[in-house]
């Protein structure tokens, strides 16, 4: 019963600790730039201000939870427009398809904020305990006085990252100067603090300890990516007919001549994912390229041309072995998939602007009170009351004429108000009773349902816009 054979085997596997080496090249440059470009503009978008004058918010983003807006730059989104917000998803993901569909899982190696952070926190470590070599020296090395002190450090500048990344978060939900000052002050809300909490923790554990777990076993996207991915796809790639077989010095009298690569693990020493791309694509793969980098430059060293791991598509395999020259890049990214990514894309993009364009700054509903659905007064007249929300979206506060049309001799009347104009706050959603009366001999009294229109006109600029619904009388 002891015997360790019956003990069933494990799902998973232990993680072994990855320790990327430093590399250079023009991959790893244009993920540095890209790494400043996206944190630069995550810290800092919040500060950048926008005037949209006095009674709105002067934040250029601003996610106002508490009235319910959206504001970015000049464009203002309500709560009635989520469709602006479902495009942009939509949008997002048509994107997403198409850059896979296009070089493979350039997402991931470049622009997924868990590369970006981690990426943060490998230079972090790189910076307190120096490259790969000595990294894994420390890991191996008892604990001690030397090794206990650069933990605490690594693990002090992780938390001040995370706290930033946590702290950035809630800036897009408040004023960021006034929520910056109370966070400090101690009178910012327990929510606030409860989410830089959360994410500061989040962060630490994802960028420092996790990282290469989340991409393999908590991110769906692997497991899909296959689906946006066909033969034409441009992705890392080992030339394994170039490159095998692999050794060092020359061949053996007798044996194969060797291939270009010396097995110097270099592609693999500096991946962050710790896979062997010479074993062909995987699932770990996130497509960064650091590979491409590390290769190229010992085929550089030893005088061997370089590109022996490259962007390739499957597609070009055959030809490449064959001594035919690839396909152009251009037609392995403009094909029949991605252009019709790229032209759902550019639809929904175009659906969105010409909605903003055409979008008028008033608004009105009309809800006909169904409790009772008419009531008859004492000089025999039927009215009908309904419930109005007037959205006004103008930086100032307006004054609505109100019109009744589709019904002679209807009497407009508003609750609380004198005459039929009525005052709308600016940026805000004014709620107003309205009621219709129709005469006791008119036509409309004694018919079950008529159609009428009730409109409304900003007195200033002459916009206006309306809303159709029913006048209930008595009928038969």
């Amino acid at each position: 019963m002891n015997d360790e054979s019956s003990k069933p085997a494990s799902l998973y596997v232990a993680r072994e600790p990855i320790f990327p080496r430093k590399v250079k090249g023009k991959f790893r440059n244009l993920k540095w730039w890209l790494m400043g470009l996206m944190l630069g503009v995550y810290y800092l978008l919040p500060w950048i201000r926008w005037d949209r004058g006095a009674n709105l918010p002067d934040q250029a983003v601003l996610l106002d939870m508490a009235n319910r807006r959206f504001f970015f730059f000049w464009i203002e989104i309500w709560p009635h427009e989520f469709y602006f917000i479902a495009g942009l998803l939509i949008m997002a993901g048509l994107g997403l398809f198409l850059f896979t569909s296009a070089l493979g899982r350039v997402w991931c190696g470049y622009a997924c904020p868990q590369t970006v952070w981690t990426d943060l926190f490998i230079l972090v470590e790189r910076w307190v305990e120096g490259d790969r070599n000595a990294r894994i020296r420390l890991l191996k090395a008892k604990w001690d006085a030397r090794k206990i002190r650069l933990r605490v450090v690594k693990w002090i500048i992780w938390l001040l990252i995370g706290a930033a990344t946590g702290g950035a978060w809630v800036f897009y939900f408040a004023d960021a100067p006034t929520l910056a000052r109370e966070l400090f002050i101690g009178e910012a809300s327990f929510m606030a603090y409860m989410f830089i909490a959360v994410l500061t923790v989040i962060t630490f554990i994802f960028g420092g300890f996790a990282r290469e777990q989340i991409c393999i076993y908590a991110c769906p996207w692997p497991r899909i990516q296959a689906a946006m991915m066909d033969e034409e796809t441009l992705t890392v790639g080992y030339r394994d007919w170039r490159g095998e077989p692999r050794g060092k010095g020359k061949s053996r009298e007798g044996e194969a001549p060797l291939g270009d690569c010396i097995d110097c693990m270099a592609c693999v020493n500096v991946c962050p994912t710790g896979i062997d791309i010479r074993d062909g694509q995987q699932l770990a793969c996130i497509t960064c390229a650091l590979c491409i980098d590390a290769c190229d430059d010992i085929m550089t060293k030893i005088g061997k041309p370089r590109g022996l791991i490259d962007y390739l598509a499957v597609s070009d395999f055959e030809r490449e072995k064959a001594g035919e020259p690839p396909r152009k890049l251009w037609k392995h990214v403009f094909r029949l998939r991605t252009l019709i990514y790229i032209s759902l894309w550019g639809a929904v993009g175009v659906g969105i602007l010409v909605a903003l364009l055409i979008r008028t700054d008033i608004g009105l509903s009309v809800s006909p009170v169904r409790n009772p659905t008419f009531i008859t007064l004492s000089d025999g007249s039927v009215r009908n009351a309904y419930d109005v929300r007037l959205r006004n979206m103008k930086g100032d506060d307006v004054v609505f004429d109100f019109t009744v049309e589709g019904a002679e001799g209807l009497i407009l009347k508003i609750e609380g108000v004198d005459g039929a104009s009525v005052h709308a706050d600016a940026d805000a959603t004014t709620k107003i009773r309205l009621y219709l009366t129709s005469p006791r001999d008119s036509a409309l009294s004694s018919t079950q349902s008529s159609p009428v229109r009730i409109s409304i006109e900003h007195e200033q600029s002459g916009s206006a816009t309306f809303a159709d619904t029913v006048f209930n009388g008595k009928g038969n």
